[in-house]
């Protein structure tokens, strides 16, 4: 019999992906959970196991397309049909080679991919589509794209003879369509011209449409970190020779934001459609840089681990999401995230909501810094390690009083510092 691989669901509004490289061919012998193909989307880079043992029957889907889950992938023959592909003498046809070979150059060109809208917009304007260079993701035609070729000049510029000057090419910034001059940027010479990844392609497209679906709102807190890091320096040796790995600042303050959530559910919620839906789990995802981008890896049930049992489950999820061991399951669910930009990350910032999610909370740099307390009733400039904390929220789901109620409360617990490991 034989059997077909689909491509699963990779993460939590994942709803298509990009073959980026196959790993076998076909008629190729594969053994259970070998794996047959790399797949990119915004989320993660994954690679598709073999179901069962087999032999590759065919290839249904060329590398740089992009699919939607639950399409097909690969046939995969099994059982006696494997055995009976194996044992097939590989005889060559002469004249059904010759057949073939005349037939796919009889047959017409297929149409190039195209959004439905570039569609309308190329018949509208009855621009051929094989004329039209396509930047969309996995070779789409876009309407942007089907408008520069409307803009561009009819016949092809003359040479350029040696010693002129290099001609001025106009790069579009994406969504602007036939936009007027000033907001193309002119590529002078000298300049490095890097297309876009798949990858980058799909993590542009899903930033623009977080931004597009939410009103980002934003409010920051200034923390006093000292309590959390003299109770860290307390107990790190002990941590790191107990644990195996370094107790650092990302836990404390998710373990302060999962308490805060619990006081304040409609952070840790979700809009659908004329609703609010505010989740019982708790589940928070930590962003991850990676040498292939940004991961958001999910610490499930956040809310009933200790501070020990987040460190190492966001310790044990980053150095998978490094190595590319992350599986589907860890990149779905989250109802909140927690970024950490690094040691490098300046004052503070805010991200953008990953959705279904209504909330993001980014960790500014750590510095310290001269502060007026009160110290036996006088007031003192003492120095304190400070950071500030940045709340991104969706203001269809929150307002401003329970946004920052909730920003308040995680700086509560984080300057109480009455945290146990």
């Amino acid at each position: 019999m034989a059997i077909t691989v689909e491509l699963p669901a990779l993460g939590e509004s994942v709803v298509e992906g990009t073959v980026t490289k196959w790993l076998v061919k076909e008629g190729d012998h594969v053994l259970r959970d070998q794996p047959l193909v790399e797949i990119s989307t915004d989320k993660v880079d994954a690679e598709i196991p073999a179901p069962e043992a087999g032999v590759i029957e065919r290839i249904l889907v060329p590398e740089g397309e992009t699919i939607p889950v639950g399409a097909a992938l690969v046939t995969i023959a099994t059982g006696a049909a494997a055995v009976a592909k194996i044992s097939e003498p590989k005889q060559v046809d002469a004249k059904k080679t010759e057949a073939k070979q005349a037939a796919a150059a009889a047959a017409p060109v297929p149409a190039p991919r195209a959004t439905p809208v570039a569609k309308r917009a190329a018949e509208a304007a009855s621009v051929d589509l094989q004329r039209v260079a396509a930047t969309g993701v996995g070779g789409r035609v876009t309407k942007d794209d089907v408008a520069r070729e409307l803009s561009a000049p009819a016949a092809p510029a003359a040479p350029r003879p040696i010693g002129a000057p290099a001609p001025i090419h106009r790069v579009a910034l994406p969504g602007t369509g036939n936009q007027p001059p000033y907001l193309s940027y002119q590529v002078q010479e000298g300049d490095r011209v890097i297309p876009m990844t798949p990858l980058r392609k799909i993590v542009a497209e899903h930033m623009v449409l977080s931004k597009q679906i939410s009103p980002h709102v934003g409010t920051v807190a200034e923390i006093d970190m000292g309590a959390v890091a003299r109770l860290r320096d307390m107990h790190k040796k002990a941590f790191q020779a107990q644990h195996g790995f370094s107790l650092t600042f990302l836990p404390f303050l998710v373990h302060a934001a999962v308490r805060a959530l619990r006081e304040f559910p409609r952070l840790n919620a979700s809009v659908l459609e004329d609703a609010i839906v505010e989740k019982r789990a708790i589940h928070i995802g930590v962003a991850v840089e990676t040498e292939k981008g940004l991961v958001v890896p999910v610490v499930r049930d956040a809310d009933r681990l200790s501070l020990a049992g987040l460190a190492a489950a966001i310790e044990d999820l980053s150095a998978r999401a490094r190595n590319k061991k992350l599986s589907p399951d860890d990149l779905r669910g989250g109802t909140f995230t927690v970024s950490n930009p690094g040691r490098h990350g300046n004052l503070y910032g805010f991200a953008i909501i990953n959705q279904p999610q209504v909330g993001i909370l980014r960790m500014g740099e750590m510095v310290k810094r001269p502060v007026v307390r009160t110290l036996d009733g006088e007031d003192a400039i003492v120095i304190r390690p400070i950071m500030h904390l940045a709340l991104s929220y969706d203001h269809r789901a929150v307002d401003g009083a329970p946004a920052n109620a909730f920003l308040h409360h995680v700086r509560e617990l984080l300057e109480a510092g009455g945290i146990e490991l």
